[in-house]
């Protein structure tokens, strides 16, 4: 599988699993599961309530720690300095790891210090308690901020992004300062697979529509993807998306579909056309 790389140090598999909304015993089997079928880029959260579970998959597997790449994030009310790094603390011990690969900014708060977020994000990094830093669901104008004004070392931007919701600014923007931008709920929740035109396209090459709308986001350059899948069959069709051989009718049809449609959008959420 393709690793996508940076010159900060990250070397992500390009296809992960998502563990949102996976608890418990659920989820400690899915994430064993997915590292037994060849996954080795698992993304989680303290606020998915899950770390525990991951990192118990994480123990009972035979793969080593080091050939995992392993994501996790502060949620937004726990930017403070001191909050951060409780909440990166319980995450590693969690986790049973003494280092994530890839520490993560949840979402942006509404009225917070940023550059003392950002200042500790840094420095959590550069003690070695994360490999690579990023930020998850900023939008544009936030992002700049933080790499051009506050030049903060980032590696990933994580947002949503699948066939029904354009990304290409932020992923130009992303390209342009040598960031990843990891695709979630790459399948809009199901809606991907419903489009008459994704349907055609999975018809054609013998492929389910899950399948082609993951590889349509796989084939852009710098960009990885982290469907959440539970059953040993929606992990191996995921990893088998790879496969998938997309021509530029298949990609027509695809710029074609609507793009407007964003799935995940909380109360909380930043002014996402912010420049």
């Amino acid at each position: 599988m393709r690793k996508l790389t940076t010159a900060q140090g990250l070397n992500m598999p390009q296809l992960g699993l998502g563990t949102w909304p996976m608890t418990g015993d659920e989820c400690t089997s899915a994430v064993r599961q997915a590292l037994e079928l060849g996954y080795r880029h698992i993304d989680t959260a303290p606020a998915y309530e899950n770390e525990a579970a991951v990192g118990a998959a994480l123990r009972q597997s035979d793969v080593p720690r080091d050939a995992i790449h392993l994501t996790t994030k502060v949620w937004w009310d726990q930017l403070q300095p001191a909050s951060m790094r409780l909440s990166l603390e319980n995450s590693l011990r969690a986790l049973g790891t003494e280092q994530v690969d890839l520490f993560m900014i949840h979402w942006p708060a509404k009225d917070w210090d940023l550059a003392r977020s950002i200042d500790t994000l840094v420095a959590l990094r550069d003690e070695g308690k994360a490999r690579c830093i990023g930020v998850a669901n900023f939008p544009l104008g936030l992002l700049r901020q933080v790499v051009e004004d506050l030049g903060a070392p980032l590696s990933a931007i994580q947002v949503e992004y699948h066939v029904l919701l354009d990304q290409q600014r932020l992923l130009d923007y992303a390209r342009s300062k040598g960031l990843v931008l990891t695709a979630y709920t790459p399948l809009a929740r199901g809606l991907a697979a419903e489009q008459q035109a994704i349907r055609q396209i999975a018809e054609k090459h013998g492929a389910l529509p899950s399948q082609v709308a993951l590889k349509w986001l796989l084939d852009q350059d710098g960009v990885g993807a982290i469907p959440k899948a539970s059953s040993m069959a929606n992990q191996q069709a995921n990893l088998d998306a790879l496969k998938v051989q997309l021509d530029d009718e298949d990609r027509a049809l695809i710029a074609a579909l609507p793009k407007d449609k964003r799935v995940v959008s909380p109360d909380f959420a930043p002014e996402w056309d912010a420049l």
